[in-house]
């Protein structure tokens, strides 16, 4: 029952709302007949001269240079084997589906009628001046070498037949690492290698150019070892044949260092596994059962390495990993080929990438706790959003270096940029912020710190260098959890409530109430409350034993910033608090106020708002365009509400007539500017990108603010403190690990800017 709901639910996938899974889709404007004249006759005969007068102009007017061919004959698809052209036809299109969500590459799939290796050969040359590259897929060997190698010769573009390479690259990426975890050089080991088809003989070319000596490979296919008595091998396998009597894979396995299986599930035994060297070296990448099954080869050997070709056990060998980037990189500096330096570099960078700290967001897609370097983490996740920037730049630089690029980068952090706008996860915002972070970082009290959400927020912060965490909270609790998720450094960890911390909060409560003994706080009651971690943290950092502050993880936020506002005093020339979040919309960050303090603010309050949201903005190198939101245009009802909003743009108008606000006005016209300035020419925004909305009450502000983050998925960092004279920042509750890290980072920034003022001051 459960097989065939699966097969109904992967048919419908393919077939509803549309027939498969990839489509054109226009770059240009072609609402109207000039439009139309422009991309087709007659203007489109002038890039048509250019390109006649120079080829190379083809990359400068048409999208050759960001189109790759996925080109096959369906006669070895996936684990169906030959299955025709039609029907190889969705594993294609699934494959420019993967080109495309992971590299910004366009893809036209193309199936080809006949396995007559020469006219295979003959037609990919033929239709070869379209693409910027040519990726074969699901192509048999032998047939497929040949192909490959003729195709690499003969045409000027980058070839690569990702089955054999991608399968080699990622695998020998997570060789270097399993050959570090083992202590064992690539020269010395003894291979055993299960199949020697074109991903296994493609696998072992790589790992002899890692250093693994021919004589130590030996190599099965279904028959047995290859020997070079064989009459039947190709040239290919005779490389690796053996002049020795024949032997069985189990014998052959006997002290064996490191097992390649690329054929069929199930042939390893635990006894064989049991045979191997210590610490083996074990990647069953047979789809969809590996050779030896995960847990099996686990429970038999607690000292084995271990990857396969399957999402659901740790260390997956998935060629997403690489081709996307492979030919990311070789289309953006023009590669002539895809050769081996370039492979090598593309192994290199993800050996390394896995070496370094995981983004929370792949731990979360992953359901993992913590993601480390070890024998669980050789390679890295397929979900990480560095890879783009790691290896298609590697792989650019190898092209340059080896001489087959005909169009070398030359400012690699502008690529980098370039490279993160095409995943259409342009978070410059939020990178912007934690560079800022990092060059100056704070002691940031984290208050809630024996929850593990926090103390991972915590954990990130540290390890990325945005600032010196202060662990509050429940000691034991706090060192079970950083012992759970790996966070073995060495930081400041302090329970408010045991008896060694008696001093200081005693040493906190006289401050606190020396400031409040006449608005009714008794010595005993600021003692009291120097036990809850809300208010010693704002004593911490009141008494500069902290730079910043970030707690309401756990709590609810009223309850949480009336310490802060009790404890805490306003910044200088301030008279309101106020809170604003900064949402990474499609259009750009657009900050919102006020989110979290003010519920009905007056006329006065919305200024001294707007005033501050501008300044912030401005902090983070945003040039405030504001609009004060109301369900009124300019005027167009007398209520209360619009009245106030319109009183406020009045003030502002007057007193700080280089602000560019207006209002009131409606959403809608706030943010279409065509249409603000068609009917409203005369606003101080028309024909401007507003970026900042203020809200003429806590609800529209709150209410809106988490419709965008629910239905539009549009990452929030806030709510952002306004008018506090210390850096203390209050997440909502139930934020997520990056939320937290985010408002971290806004939090030492705050601490920078507050610095500064001081030092100006003097």
């Amino acid at each position: 029952m459960e097989k065939n709901s699966k097969r109904r639910e992967a048919l419908l996938y393919h077939a509803k709302p549309t027939p498969g899974k990839i489509q054109v889709v226009p770059t240009k404007k072609y609402a109207t007949q000039r439009d139309l004249s422009l991309a087709y006759s007659p203007g489109v005969a002038e890039p048509c001269l250019e390109i006649a007068k120079d080829v190379n102009n083809v990359y400068k007017y048409t999208a050759k240079g960001n189109l790759v061919a996925v080109i096959t004959n369906g006669t070895a698809v996936l684990g169906l084997g030959d299955i025709g052209p039609e029907a190889s036809k969705p594993v294609m299109e699934g494959k420019g589906l993967l080109f495309k969500i992971f590299a910004d590459i366009d893809v036209f799939d193309i199936e080809i009628g006949t396995k007559d290796i020469e006219e295979f050969i003959q037609t990919v040359k033929n239709i070869a001046p379209t693409f910027g590259g040519i990726n074969l897929e699901d192509i048999k060997a032998p047939e497929s070498f040949e192909i490959e190698r003729r195709l690499v010769e003969e045409l000027n573009i980058p070839v690569m037949h990702d089955d054999q390479h991608g399968t080699a690259i990622i695998s020998s990426a997570a060789l270097l690492n399993a050959l570090e975890l083992a202590d064992k050089k690539a020269e010395d080991v003894k291979m055993v290698v299960s199949g020697a088809g074109s991903a296994a003989l493609a696998c072992a070319d790589l790992y002899v150019l890692l250093g693994v000596k021919i004589e130590n490979i030996f190599m099965f296919n279904s028959k047995g070892l290859l020997t070079k008595d064989n009459p039947k091998l190709s040239k290919l396998q005779l490389k690796y044949a053996k002049d020795i009597p024949s032997m069985n894979l189990e014998e052959a396995l006997v002290g064996a260092d490191i097992f390649l299986g690329l054929s069929t599930g199930g042939i390893m035994s635990p006894q064989m596994l049991l045979g191997m060297a210590d610490n083996p070296i074990v990647f069953a990448m047979a789809n969809p059962d590996p050779e030896i099954d995960y847990n099996l080869a686990i429970a038999t050997r607690k000292d084995v390495i271990m990857a396969t070709g399957r999402s659901d056990f740790p260390n997956q060998v998935n060629n997403v990993l690489g081709f996307p980037y492979i030919f990311r990189g070789a289309l953006d500096v023009r590669a002539t080929k895809i050769n081996e330096a370039m492979k090598m570099a593309a192994v290199k960078a993800l050996a390394s990438l896995t070496k370094e700290s995981v983004p929370e967001q792949v731990n979360v897609a992953y359901g993992a706790t913590k993601l480390n370097f070890g024998r669980e983490y050789i390679i890295p996740k397929p979900f990480d959003p560095r890879l783009i920037t790691i290896v298609a730049p590697a792989v650019a630089k190898a092209a340059m270096d080896s001489g087959v690029a005909l169009n070398p980068i030359t400012d690699w952090k502008k690529y980098e940029e370039e490279l993160l706008d095409r995943l259409g996860n342009d978070n410059k915002m939020v990178r912007l912020i934690a560079n800022r972070a990092k060059m100056d970082p704070k002691r940031i009290v984290f208050a809630e710190a024996d929850h593990l959400d926090v103390l991972k927020a915590a954990q990130i912060v540290w390890e990325e260098g945005i600032g010196f965490p202060i662990l509050l909270g429940n000691k034991e609790i706090i060192l079970e959890l950083k012992e759970e998720i790996g966070f073995d450094a060495d930081v400041q960890i302090i329970d408010p409530k045991i008896d060694e911390e008696e001093a200081r909060r005693n040493k906190f409560a006289n401050t606190y109430w020396s400031s409040r003994q006449r608005r009714g706080i008794s010595f005993l009651d600021a003692q009291k409350l120097m036990r809850e971690r809300n208010y010693f943290a704002a004593m911490m950092v009141n008494e500069g034993e902290a730079d910043a502050l970030v707690t309401g993880h756990s709590r609810s936020y009223p309850s949480v910033v009336k310490p802060m506002l009790q404890l805490i005093d306003k910044a200088p020339g301030a008279s309101i608090i106020a809170t604003t979040n900064m949402m990474m919309t499609a259009r750009g960050p657009m900050f919102l106020s006020d989110t979290a303090i003010n519920i009905n603010p007056s006329a006065d309050d919305l200024a001294k708002i707007a005033i501050m949201t501008a300044k912030t903005a401005k902090m983070f190198g945003v040039e405030p365009v504001i609009a004060m939101i109301s369900f009124s245009n300019f005027g167009s009802s007398t209520s209360e509400s619009a009245n106030k909003v319109r009183e406020a743009v009045s003030y502002l108008h007057k007193n700080h007539p280089d602000m560019i606000i207006d209002g009131e006005i409606q959403a809608d016209f706030a943010l279409n500017p065509e249409m603000l300035k068609a009917k409203f020419p005369f606003s101080k925004l028309a024909g401007k990108k507003v970026n900042t909305l203020i809200f003429p009450n806590l609800e529209s502000a709150n209410i809106t603010y988490k419709l965008l983050k629910e239905l539009n998925k549009v990452d929030s960092i806030g709510p952002i403190m306004l008018g506090m004279g210390k850096p203390v920042h209050i997440f909502q509750l139930g934020a997520s690990v990056e939320e937290m890290v985010n408002m971290a980072a806004i939090a030492v920034i705050d601490a920078q800017e507050k610095e500064m003022k001081k030092v100006k001051q003097v």
